[in-house]
């Protein structure tokens, strides 16, 4: 056998080569854990103390539009009132990385006063900003190139996601799917993982307990569970074009109706307080987990809820407040699948939980995402549920979307190359 040597050198040179790029990632990752995934546990905390304050102390709402002053002025300081948040982050990782540091600050401090407050709002639409805003400094720091700082943008809203919501693998491949839909960053795999991971570890540290819940009524499969599903799927997938629609002509129909952005968010501050009066229950304020819980455990939820929490966030975030829009459309998933189920004979936590799923997926084109997050929310037992609502509502929700920055890459309904942004 004759000995090459120079192919020898080639391939110890490349071996070399990757773990070199190997250990700068693993390095890299602790790094994201330790300052985007501390922010997030920070950013976790200060929304459970704000949210538990105002559950304590009912007439803090009356400050809501004084809050929305605050956060005009806090975004016209920064000179962030042109960015469009998360859409923002996504154009940004299609481009060159580069994502403002006073982001960062800015929608925590925002999305906290609004928690704090009585908006109707979530938090992991937040989470993306922050982490793609920290992940993007971190990448400046350590002068990393156009390409690189794609990835630690990607990690970044990973470590973030994962210390508010407590689902690491959910948050690993949402970044990464809801890009750019047909397209993954495979490159950002063991980066996104390891960040992920060491940020759920910190957490456990901080003795922060995951979202999970423990169904008792996962039917067993038969051909009649499944048309029922598929039923319940249909469903879902008109609710989060709903949803879409909703999120995104109503904050163009008040920023049309109210040009000045001070008026705006006081009107909008005002009209969330009114509403909340006049319907005599705070079920809608802030991100609303006591009721998605209720639907899940209890199967009890009010057949209004789902539309209640549609208008409610759309005022909120329309009007200038800031917060996450995840969380509201985990809301209306689980209340309208609760309320919908048992009209056709399915449990009404599960179907909670699958509306949970299936809503969310419609509405983010993440359908690898949302089964993997239906695993780490409520266990492998009903997984074939949760993929056929899941692959239905994906191809029935069409090219609507929360974030019109998504770009789905291949048609739903052909292997067509089509490229296009969501609407």
């Amino acid at each position: 056998m004759e000995f090459d040597k120079d192919r020898i050198v080639s391939e110890i040179k490349r071996a070399l080569h990757y773990a070199v790029i190997f250990f700068k990632w693993l390095f890299l990752s602790m790094a994201i854990a330790v300052v985007c995934g501390g922010a997030g546990c920070l950013f976790h905390i200060l929304i459970e103390k704000a949210t538990g304050f105002r559950q304590e102390n009912d007439f803090i709402l009356f400050f809501l539009p004084l809050g929305g002053i605050v956060i005009v002025l806090l975004y016209h300081l920064f000179k962030l009132e042109k960015i469009d948040g998360t859409n923002y982050v996504i154009e940004s990782i299609r481009k060159d990385g580069s994502v403002p540091f006073t982001m960062a600050p800015g929608i925590l401090i925002a999305t906290v006063l609004t928690h704090l407050l009585g908006g109707s709002a979530g938090r992991e639409g937040a989470a993306l900003q922050l982490g793609g805003s920290l992940g993007s400094t971190l990448g400046k720091v350590f002068r990393l190139d156009d390409k690189d700082m794609h990835v630690i943008v990607l990690c970044g809203m990973s470590s973030v996601f994962t210390a508010l919501f407590g689902t690491p693998l959910t948050a690993v491949i949402f970044v990464m799917e809801v890009i750019s839909v047909g397209v993954f960053y495979y490159s950002a795999i063991m980066p996104c993982v390891f960040s992920s991971v060491f940020t759920y570890f910190l957490t456990q540290l901080l003795d922060m307990h995951p979202v999970s819940y423990h169904l008792e009524n996962v039917p067993l499969i038969t051909p009649v569970s499944l048309l029922q599903c598929v039923g319940l799927g249909i469903v879902f997938s008109a609710a989060s074009i709903l949803l879409c629609l909703s999120f995104s002509k109503g904050g163009m129909l008040l920023h049309k109706l109210i040009k000045n952005d001070y008026v705006r968010v006081i009107v909008g501050g005002s009209a969330v307080v009114l509403l909340s009066l006049a319907l005599g229950t705070y079920d809608y304020n802030g991100a609303g987990s006591a009721v998605v819980d209720n639907a899940i455990l209890r199967g009890d939820a009010n057949p209004e809820a789902f539309v209640l929490k549609i208008l409610f966030t759309v005022i909120t975030l329309g009007s200038g407040f800031k917060g996450g829009e995840i969380v509201p459309t985990f809301f209306v998933g689980a209340t309208l699948g609760c309320t919908v189920a048992p009209l056709i004979g399915v449990d009404a936590g599960f179907g909670a939980a699958l509306g949970l799923v299936g809503v969310f997926c419609g509405a983010t084109n993440a359908p690898l995402a949302s089964i993997v997050l239906s695993i780490e929310l409520f266990g492998v037992q009903g997984l074939p549920y949760y993929a056929i609502i899941c692959s239905t509502c994906f191809m029935l929700s069409g090219y609507f979307s929360l974030y019109k920055s998504q770009i789905i890459v291949y048609d739903k309904l052909k292997a067509v190359f089509i490229n296009r942004n969501t609407k």
